[in-house]
């Protein structure tokens, strides 16, 4: 009886007890599931610290998501996807994040572009912030804006502590930096965010300014301090513009990232002790692939991996630049105190010094120091260009298989240094007397299937050519423009023997080679005044085909193939070869390729053709005249091909302006004969080759033949151009000018042969 009584005092005890307990806690965390607009709104105004708001999957369009609360570290506010992946944000949709220890994770942005300036910003508006917050495996993925030139975001970090993680953005295509962390008030400097274990996909070359894959800060509060961390993160194939990382800000530390065959530079443009370790680049030979850009004072750039880098000038496998005295805050200023030390370089074909030196940026580095770093060329060119005076910088124990130029040579010692790669994918040497030098043995790389969310594929963007399918087209009526229609990216075209009249212009808006069953027995004729467009999302591949302008239309300004007239936002690949192209004279202007205002190729490749009889242009790529650094082709290949009586200019490629941001334009034009070319009364540029502000130009081993002289105007960046090896039968010698830069021009002009 008494143990009976004992025992129901202590339950109710423990009852009291428990009821206490729980009166002292908050209360049960509950769960919203949601599967509209108006439903998400309605379950945003009642949640509260620990509480989940679970989109229902399925597809929203046109979603404008605010996502607004306070949570706490132990209970924080999550919106969630139902099933990762399983949600789609489409149309013009974006996520704003204001408040304290909020979560976002599981949503895919797809198939549309924000109607704002960012597709995820850690802000409501500029009075209301995030602080303590993350956002984590969301997936950004080609959602672009359709008007190229439009700028925006695709992440904006405001506030303060907050986390971007295991996310997957790829394929920004229009103006804007990928994820830009804004330092524009109090409340967002000094911030301490965490930028980790992101998968930055392939970005396509912009061909301008404002193609960063990550900038940190701004030149305006480039003074301020931002405390951020950028670490475990993949860069894919990164190709925007010259600067893949832009440092803005002091104080951050960027570690143990991977950049994979990306065009440009990991740069220090503004902002003063920044930390640059432990991070790996694999350039792989790909052109223009760099390192490291080192400005301003403080920085420490240590134990970095750099293999196959391309790169030079302001691109280069590894670059220290000159300043300007008394720098604005947007320009140039002085390295100073930088420490370079145990950093591994093989086959880094440069490393510039004092870079960018003229009459503006003429502060050379002072109180620097490179020491213990490891510098192997296999091809046995020592890599290093030096400016302007390098006095500055103190040379020490530094070990390279080249011997170095004689000013350095007493801190760069020449050795015979073999390497074997190491479990780790990078290479190090054998002997152990170099244990001190070059990056650590203990570097993990980062993986790429270790960023992004684990359950999106990283499927690359790209379609190649003949990847597809192969079609049999019949010499029918209206058989090639149905085929188009009917193929598949990466699909070949077979084209039987026989005669194909186009009633209707061909749009080309898929990766598509149409190729000839034998070489010159596919004929193609056109009604339209264009045969072949090239929309977004097209490239096209000819071959073997032979094509005549006799039944377009008797006017002038017609065009065998063009890219969209304005608008587009991918951007396109066009090859030809071994084949004809005939009779475009059936009125007068009747051009061979024609870019449209705004677009962008990759490269366009003819090889082996023969062209005859064009009363217009060849290839007109000169659209962008706004003098902005904005041009519209990459790579201009032309190889082994014949020009006989084209009337207008061959090649007219234009890059105008100052800026610096970009590559490009490249034309390599080898073994090619050109005959009664040019001399046309409507040649508007009076030359063959009008090249302005072209950066690389390789002109050899041609022949002109009555043809107009080449025209070459150099702007900015130091264009390297060679014009040699010619033969130029009653054809004027090649013209070129410097705009800017004084002094003699600095083309190679070599072994041309000039005849009457």
């Amino acid at each position: 009886m008494q143990q009976t009584k004992l025992s129901s005092y202590l339950l109710c005890c423990f009852t009291i007890a428990l009821c206490l307990v729980l009166s002292a806690s908050p209360l049960v965390a509950k769960e919203w599931l949601v599967d509209s607009q108006t439903a998400y709104k309605k379950a945003l105004k009642k949640v509260k610290a620990g509480d989940n708001i679970v989109l229902a999957n399925g597809t929203y369009n046109n979603f404008e998501i605010l996502f607004e609360g306070k949570g706490t570290k132990e209970q924080p506010i999550t919106l969630k996807a139902e099933t990762k992946g399983k949600v789609f944000l489409t149309g013009q949709s974006n996520l704003r994040l204001a408040g304290k220890h909020l979560v976002v994770s599981g949503l895919v942005f797809k198939d549309g572009f924000t109607p704002s300036s960012a597709v995820v910003a850690f802000r409501s508006n500029k009075d209301n912030l995030a602080f303590h917050s993350r956002v984590t495996e969301v997936v950004i993925d080609n959602f672009t804006n359709p008007d190229k030139r439009e700028s925006d975001y695709w992440v904006a970090i405001y506030g303060q502590y907050n986390r971007l993680d295991h996310n997957y953005l790829s394929g920004k295509r229009n103006k804007g930096v990928t994820v830009a962390v804004r330092l524009n008030t109090k409340e967002s400097q000094e911030n301490h965010h965490q930028i980790d274990h992101n998968y930055f996909g392939p970005r396509p070359i912009l061909g301008s300014n404002g193609g960063e894959t990550l900038r940190i800060g701004t030149s305006h509060y480039s003074l301020s301090n931002s405390f951020t961390v950028v670490e475990n993160n993949y860069f894919d194939r990164c190709d925007g513009e010259v600067e893949i990382i832009s440092v803005k800000s002091g104080k951050n530390e960027i570690r143990n990232n991977v950049f994979f065959e990306s065009r440009g530079t990991l740069t220090l443009r503004h902002g003063n002790g920044n930390l640059i370790e432990e991070n790996v680049f694999i350039g792989n030979g790909v052109d223009h692939t760099g390192g490291i850009r080192v400005i301003n004072k403080d920085q420490i750039i240590r134990n970095n991996y750099l293999e196959g880098l391309t790169g030079y000038r302001f691109g280069s496998g590894f670059t220290v630049m000159n300043g300007v005295p008394n720098s604005s805050i947007n320009r140039y200023h002085q390295v100073e105190n930088a420490l370079i030390e145990n950093n591994t370089l093989v086959n880094v074909k440069h490393i510039q010094l004092a870079a960018g030196s003229d009459a503006e940026r003429s502060a050379v580095p002072i109180n620097s120091t490179i020491k213990n770093n490891l510098i192997i060329n296999e091809d046995g060119q020592q890599p290093f260009t030096l400016f302007d005076d390098v006095s500055g910088i103190k040379f020490k124990g530094n070990v390279a298989n080249t011997s170095a130029l004689k000013s350095l040579a007493s801190g760069i010692e020449k050795q015979n240094v073999e390497l074997k790669r190491a479990e780790n994918g990078l290479l190090y040497p054998v002997s152990s007397k170099f244990a001190d030098k070059g990056a650590k043995k203990n570097l993990t790389p980062t993986l790429k299937s270790a960023t992004g969310p684990s359950w999106y594929s990283k499927v690359d963007s790209l379609v190649a050519f003949e990847s597809g399918k192969t079609i049999q087209v019949k010499a029918e009526d209206d058989a090639l423009f149905d085929a188009v229609v009917a193929a598949n990216d990466g699909d070949i075209l077979i084209l039987a023997d026989g005669e194909y009249e186009a009633r209707k212009m061909i749009d080309i808006n898929k990766t598509l080679t149409i190729k000839a069953q034998h070489k010159g027995k596919a004929v193609l004729t056109f009604q339209r005044s264009t045969l072949f467009q090239i929309s977004d999302g097209g490239s096209l591949t000819l071959d073997g085909l032979a094509i005549t302008g006799n039944s377009s239309p008797d006017a002038s300004g017609n065009t065998l193939v063009r890219s969209q007239k304005w608008g587009m936002v991918e951007n396109y690949r066009f090859v030809m070869r071994n084949s004809s192209v005939s009779a475009l004279d059936i009125n007068h202007s009747f051009h061979f390729f024609d870019a449209g205002n705004g677009s962008f190729a990759d490269y366009i490749e003819l090889t082996n053709n023969h062209f005859t009889n064009i009363t217009g242009d060849f290839l007109r790529l000169n659209k962008e005249i706004e003098d902005l650094g904005i041009y519209n082709a990459e790579y201009v290949i032309l190889k082994n091909n014949i020009f006989d009586n084209v009337q207008g200019t061959l090649v007219n490629l234009y890059r105008g302006g100052t800026d610096e941001s970009t590559f490009g334009p490249h034309l390599a034009m080898f073994d090619n004969t050109i005959i009664n070319s040019s001399n046309g009364k409507r040649n508007k540029t009076s030359s063959s080759l009008y090249l302005h502000g072209v950066q690389v130009t390789n002109v050899e081993s041609n022949t002109f033949n009555n043809t107009a002289d080449i025209v070459i105007e150099h702007t900015v960046g130091e264009p390297i151009t060679a014009v040699k090896n010619n033969i130029l039968n009653k054809t004027a010698s090649p013209s070129v000018k410097e705009l800017h830069a004084k002094g003699p021009h600095t083309a190679v002009l070599s072994n041309n042969k000039q005849t009457n």
